[in-house]
């Protein structure tokens, strides 16, 4: 029989006007790898606060047991104590400390007044052996990819002498290529006896790595699902758990598809990097979009395309910019700014929703009339009751699951931050526009709300360039696609003749040729 590691026994957790978990119930036995899924909102991570200590013991209902023992945590250093180390969706490192110094950050090596650099490097490579890193622990973080930078965490949480480790969402900024090598490191943490909580957002990895799957909805444990059989659980069964129905097509057909006349061409588009000069990051770019058309851009990470979108934004990102960009066929001199972009009625939803897209600290009121305040203002005064009924409006209009919007954005979750990002882009009547990874981290019926907008934008006569790293996303929404490949677009397909074999196999044919060069 194998032994329980981890039991939560009736679980309650109420914010002020919210009950997020509503007696949860959630067990994990030791050396197995469980997931837990939801739609956002559905209490998640705020079960795992619960359990690393972020809310502390006395803000909850309940009992957590670990390892036979009922734990009072009260903060996240009482959890690592016990060896619960918890990696959070944004990643915890500083971009100019080293790897080794990251990873001992508040845990240094040595004595109170002197830390022993020497051993903290030592033991840093080691664990970076261990997770299959060949990076120098005395290499800074901004200096290594996304993928790594993961790693790293990882790394971090096994210097930690973790027991219990708990990913939430670690792929969601991964490409298929790291995420399937992510994947496969848990699977041999597995066999090395450690036991795992995995919270993600694509089922597909859950039914590879998970042998249990848990599923709350609304704050409430649904069911628990084991996935040790021949026969691995389908996508399609752990939908039906997270949102209480079958949900049989994940893309919304288009209906009455008009597409138009090109809105939007550039030509031998070319970007460079804004530190390293010498450098393309959009190297002779040529591409354009008609109303009424959804087109995808698909490329592994660091191909180029967020810094195409950006550049093309008011010049947002990079240097040394040449090229022509024409709109309804007149050329067009683009500003330095984003000001510059929006009065030529061009959008941008960033990938970085929290970092760049929201002001957390600020209401959805705010936010949904941040990029259009002209719109609701009388002689540079901000009449609130016109800026209130904006944001009801696209509340309603978007589903926006809040009590208010007055409600801080930083307090909802995924998919709705999602939706009052693109209700600010909306707002500001926009004929082009370009969503980076805009269903990055959110679940699947948030995802199919969010492509019923899209289909709705282009539907209105809008041009809609999609960027995403998920390819049944790409195939699934748009009706042409650019492949891009090192700052290159490398092919362009219509939907009907692109699959995911022939797009990954024109990326592996363009490196082959560059290595070749």
């Amino acid at each position: 029989m194998p032994k329980i590691l981890l039991e939560m026994k009736n679980i309650t957790k109420e914010f002020p006007g919210v009950k997020a978990l509503k007696n949860v119930n959630f067990q994990v036995e030791e050396g197995e790898i469980h997931a837990l899924v939801g739609e956002n909102g559905a209490g998640k991570s705020t079960l795992m606060k619960v359990l690393s200590g972020i809310h502390p013991y006395g803000s909850y209902e309940g009992d957590v047991i670990y390892d036979g023992q009922v734990c009072k945590f009260t903060q996240i250093k009482d959890s690592e104590k016990k060896g619960i180390v918890i990696i959070h969706q944004e990643l915890a490192l500083i971009p100019e400390m080293t790897i080794g110094e990251n990873m001992y950050l508040g845990n240094e090596q040595g004595h109170k007044f002197a830390i022993n650099w020497n051993k903290t490097y030592f033991e840093a490579d080691k664990y970076l052996k261990m997770v299959g890193l060949e990076e120098s622990s005395k290499v800074q973080v901004k200096n290594i990819g996304t993928g790594k930078q993961q790693l790293v965490e990882i790394a971090k949480a096994l210097a930690k002498n973790a027991r219990l480790l708990i990913l939430d969402e670690p792929t969601s900024s991964l490409n298929e290529e790291d995420s399937r090598a992510l994947l496969d490191l848990m699977l041999n943490f597995k066999k090395q006896g450690m036991t795992m909580i995995i919270i993600t957002h694509k089922l597909n990895e859950v039914a590879y790595v998970a042998d249990k799957i848990t599923v709350l909805r609304d704050g409430a444990t649904i069911e628990t699902i084991d996935n040790r059989g021949a026969e691995r659980v389908s996508e399609a069964r752990i939908i039906k758990g997270m949102v209480g129905r079958e949900l049989t097509n994940r893309f919304p057909k288009r209906e009455g598809v008009k597409i138009g006349d090109v809105e939007m061409e550039i030509k031998n588009w070319t970007v460079h990097h804004p530190q390293y000069v010498e450098r393309k990051v959009v190297d002779d770019v040529s591409m354009y979009v008609r109303k009424g058309e959804v087109v995808g851009i698909y490329g592994l990470m660091g191909a180029g395309r967020t810094e195409l979108a950006m550049s093309i934004f008011g010049h947002s990102y990079g240097t040394n910019f040449s090229g022509e960009l024409y709109l309804n066929g007149k050329p067009i001199k683009m500003g330095k700014n984003a000001s510059d972009a929006i009065k030529q009625k061009i959008a941008y939803v960033t990938e970085d929703r929290k970092g760049n897209g929201l002001v957390l600290s600020q209401s959805v009121k705010v936010n949904t009339s941040l990029a259009n305040l002209q719109a609701i203002s009388n002689k540079s005064v901000i009449d609130a009751d016109k800026e209130y009924a904006v944001a009801e409006e696209y509340r309603d209009k978007l589903l926006i699951k809040t009590p208010s919007v007055e409600q801080l954005v930083g307090n909802l979750s995924g998919g709705n931050q999602q939706k009052v990002l693109l209700a600010k882009w909306m707002f500001a009547e926009p004929d082009i526009l370009m969503l980076d990874e805009p269903t990055r981290g959110i679940d699947v019926g948030a995802k199919y709300e969010i492509y019923c907008i899209i289909n709705e934008l282009a539907a209105a006569g809008k041009c809609v360039i999609l960027i995403s790293s998920e390819l049944p996303e790409v195939l699934g929404m748009s009706d042409r696609i650019y492949i891009m490949n090192e700052a290159k677009i490398i092919k362009e397909m219509k939907t009907e003749d692109a699959t995911q074999e022939n797009i990954m196999e024109a990326i592996l044919a363009s490196e082959r040729k560059h290595d070749n060069e």
